[in-house]
């Protein structure tokens, strides 16, 4: 008849996967790329990634808007809107 494998079993096996924003292209790459470079720059890379990643999780952005708020707080704090033009819509 059927398998006799738990659905525990079943799911223990399957790979745990890493949200898009925290993977690395390559084993032993260290050095940051251009967007990596920017993101850095803005002061708000750890709201960025928390952000990205609850996208990832939920793939709905209305599911994620205190990890939004929390982008924008810093945002703005960093000064960002003046160094990029960003106007309030």
């Amino acid at each position: 008849m059927g398998s006799t494998a738990s659905r525990e079993e079943v799911d223990s096996k399957q790979p745990e996967q890493t949200p898009a924003a925290t993977q690395h292209v390559e084993e032993g790459d260290d050095e940051p790329d251009e967007w990596d470079k920017r993101i850095f720059s803005t002061g708000c890379a750890e709201e960025n990634t928390k952000l990205t990643d609850c996208y990832y999780e939920k793939k709905d952005w209305r599911l994620c808007k205190a990890e939004m708020e929390r982008f924008r707080q810093c945002w703005k704090v960093q000064g960002n809107d003046e160094r990029t033009d960003t106007k309030d819509a």
